[in-house]
This record gives C-alpha cells, sequence and structure tokens, in this order.
C-alpha cells in the first residue's frame, strides 16, 4: 500500500486500527453483483450512488406497514404516514442546520429545486436590465432556468470565470456583482471537476451587493457537512439519490421570509388554505409549494439515508474520500498520455480526466467490460467543456464504499484500454 493510501486510511478513521469507512462497502447489496463476469467496480456516484440495506427496507417497510395519502386524513394510517413524513422533514433540517422545519420544501430533486425558485422568487422580483450571477462551472440545471427566467423577464445572465485548474477567479466573482446584481446561482461543488467553491465568501460578496444566493449542493450533501446558517445562503438545493437515499426526491431549504413572500409555482391538493370559482388563498409554507400527492416512500427513504449518513459519520466520509482522492491523483498522473480535468487546490472526489487517442464514450465502454463503471461526456456541463476545449471527459467519482483496490481496478482498465488501441 502507498503512504498516500496508509495516510488516508488513518485520516478516515483516527486510528489506523480501526476498520476505515470503506469496510461499510457490504451495507450495499448492489455491490456483491457481479458485472460481466467481474467485480462490480462502482465509480460513477456523482451521477447517483448505491444505497444501503436499511434505506431499501425503509421504502419497502413503508408499503409494507405505513402506506397512506398524508394531512387531512383523519385514520390511523393518514396520521402515522404524516407523522414519518414530517419527521422526515426535521431529519432534512437537521441534516443542512436549518433554522426551522418550515424552510425544507421537498422536492423531486435539485432540479425542480433551482426550477421552483426560478418560477417564484425570480420570476416575482426580477425585471428588465436586473442581472444574474453564475459561474463557468454549473450544471445545466443551474443554467437553463436561469435563461428561461431572463427571457421570460428581461433579466441578463453573467457568467465568472474559472481557470486552468477550474478553481472559480474569486476577484473576478467580486467584480462582477454589482447594484443590479439580484440573484448568485452557484455550485458548492463541481460535478464535473470536483472544485469546492468558497460558498461563506462567495454569499458575503453577494449578500455585500444586495443579491439573493442560491446554492446548488447536489454533490456536496454526502460528502461533506453543510451548515445553510454557516454559509449564510438564502437557497440551498440538494438531491436525495447522490447521498445514498432513493431517486426522485430532494429538497430545497430557503430562509422562511423568502418563502413566506413567495408565489406558489404548481397549483392542486395541499398546498391551499381556501378554494373558490371566485379565487383561492394559498397555505403556509413549506406546504404551499407542494401541491398533490408527494412521493412519500421517498422522503422516509431520505430519511433513512440521513440517518445511514451520520451513523458513519460525514467527517469520516469527508476524510476517507479526500485521501482516496489523493491516491488517485497520485494513480492517474503515472498513466501516460492521461490529462486531468480539474486540478484545482480544493476539490471533492471527482477525477476528471481524457485520454489522448481514445474518445471519453469509448474508455467508458471498455472500462464497462472490466467491470469499471464510470461516467463519459460532457456531465450536462457543455459550456465548461467549451472552456477546455474537449467535447467532454471520462469520470470516475468516489463515495464511501470505494477504496484503493477500486482505483487500482480503474487504472488496470485504463491500461488494457490503451493497449487496446496501441494494438499492442
Amino acid at each position: 500500500m502507498s503512504a498516500v493510501a496508509t495516510r488516508g486510511r488513518e485520516a478516515a478513521t483516527g486510528e489506523a486500527a480501526r476498520p476505515g469507512v470503506a469496510a461499510h462497502a457490504a451495507d450495499f447489496p448492489i455491490l456483491a453483483r457481479p458485472v460481466r463476469g467481474r467485480r462490480l467496480v462502482y465509480l460513477d456516484n456523482a451521477a447517483t450512488t448505491q444505497k444501503p440495506s436499511s434505506v431499501i427496507e425503509a421504502e419497502a417497510r413503508y408499503y409494507r406497514e405505513s402506506n397512506a395519502n398524508i394531512h387531512r386524513g383523519v385514520h390511523w394510517l393518514s396520521q402515522h404516514s404524516t407523522d414519518l413524513y414530517e419527521e422526515s422533514r426535521e431529519r432534512v433540517r437537521a441534516l443542512l442546520n436549518a433554522a426551522r422545519s418550515e424552510e425544507i420544501v421537498f422536492t423531486r430533486g435539485t432540479t425542480e429545486a433551482i426550477n421552483l425558485v426560478a418560477n417564484t422568487w425570480a420570476r416575482t422580483n426580477l425585471g428588465a436590465g436586473d442581472e444574474i450571477l453564475i459561474t463557468t462551472m454549473e450544471h445545466h440545471s443551474n443554467i437553463v432556468p436561469w435563461q428561461l427566467v431572463c427571457a421570460q423577464t428581461g433579466a441578463v445572465l453573467r457568467v465568472a470565470p474559472i481557470d486552468d485548474e477550474g478553481a472559480l477567479d474569486v476577484d473576478v466573482f467580486a467584480a462582477l456583482l454589482g447594484p443590479r446584481t439580484k440573484l448568485v446561482a452557484i455550485a458548492h461543488v463541481s460535478n464535473a471537476l470536483g472544485t469546492v467553491n468558497p460558498v461563506a465568501r462567495l454569499v458575503e460578496l453577494a449578500h455585500a451587493a444586495g443579491a439573493v444566493v442560491l446554492v446548488d449542493g447536489a454533490q456536496a450533501v454526502a460528502h461533506t457537512v453543510v451548515d445553510v446558517q454557516a454559509i449564510g445562503c438564502d437557497f440551498y438545493a440538494f438531491s436525495g439519490h447522490k447521498l445514498y437515499g432513493p431517486t426522485g426526491i430532494g429538497a430545497l431549504y430557503g430562509r422562511h421570509e423568502l418563502l413566506r413572500a413567495m408565489p406558489p409555482w404548481q397549483g392542486g391538493g395541499d398546498m391551499i388554505h381556501t378554494v373558490s370559482f371566485e379565487g383561492s388563498t394559498w397555505a403556509e409554507v413549506p406546504q404551499r409549494f407542494e401541491a398533490g400527492t408527494p412521493n412519500i416512500a421517498g422522503v422516509v427513504g431520505l430519511s433513512a439515508a440521513i440517518d445511514y449518513l451520520q451513523s458513519v459519520g460525514l467527517e469520516r466520509i469527508a476524510a476517507h474520500e479526500h485521501a482516496l482522492l489523493e491516491y488517485a491523483t497520485e494513480a492517474a498522473r503515472s498513466i501516460p498520455g492521461l490529462r486531468l480535468i480539474g486540478t484545482a487546490p480544493e476539490k471533492a472526489g471527482i477525477l476528471s480526466f481524457t485520454i489522448d487517442g481514445i474518445h471519453p464514450h469509448d474508455l467508458g465502454t471498455i472500462l464497462d467490460t472490466e467491470g469499471v463503471a464510470i461516467r463519459a461526456g460532457h456531465h450536462c456541463t457543455m459550456p465548461l467543456m467549451k472552456r477546455f476545449g474537449i467535447p467532454g471527459t471520462a469520470r470516475a467519482s468516489l463515495a464511501l464504499y470505494n477504496d484503493e483496490s477500486d482505483v487500482d481496478a480503474l487504472v488496470a482498465a485504463i491500461r488494457r484500454a490503451q493497449e487496446l488501441f496501441s494494438g499492442n
């Protein structure tokens, strides 16, 4: 084992004699499934993480024992299901250290959460000539909704640049802020580069300019402790499926006074106070933004995922993944013809790269034959790929259940692909 790997195990556990975080891989049943006759090496965690047994069982148990529609019901099952749903909201509040549970709105995920803000706060508060500031590294879900808002309101989208390492140019970001900047929307962690943005500092700068700030936390919540009060942001969005929870569920944190001033986005059941043919009035937040029957089982599964994360320890997970990224970066740099895309000083567990003479899609296909699952393409960051002058990258992304043997398998598979393309 390399010195980096040894340090990684000690950092992740606090002492070398204790089992590492990756020992929890046995909690994830899918990781025991062979792929193409080989051990599954799952390194596509930035796209979605695998699910521990406790999350799978929580959803199944909900349908076996608790299934009923929430709110308004007078029978026991409805009241029990409502309790589970609202207890889950409190779990999310605690995860993010929001001030109150009413600041948590359940959504289908980060994309819907951002669109909710775009279609409520932004359309209500922005007008012609107002500015929205984003960065070059944003996911399409933190670009396109603002483009739609600009087309509808006359607002202007501005973009802060990044340097060749993939780090945000904070000085230029600050210079782009001005009296017309009404909204700043930034990634906490880049899904394509792994860059960790100094979000608390960026929020401070934006607030000094009078702007409201939304943080896309999709790639952060499973990998580090998130404290929205310490960050100071006005909105924070994340997806459950990226933190070992179900797909189709996520949450938006919003400061209570902002949410209360926002109109609803979707109309239907449970988001109203009164309805008549002459007009309707709205429920208080967060129900105002949760029209219709929600993904109750998904919310219960999300709660179980949060419990699982906290049982392992987010600090331990962060240390483990950081050490593993160092190990993987060192290994990648030993491969001839490999170019790392995204080498910012502050990074999360994402290794994005190109290989001379091999298209990322071809590389991903060959790696799959070796049982190694990565992502290949533009990763919903086409403007970012244009910034680096490439069509896409191969991306290996880490999770708590990965270890050095997974990195070693990735490196061996890349070398096998190079041999195939060289004809050896």
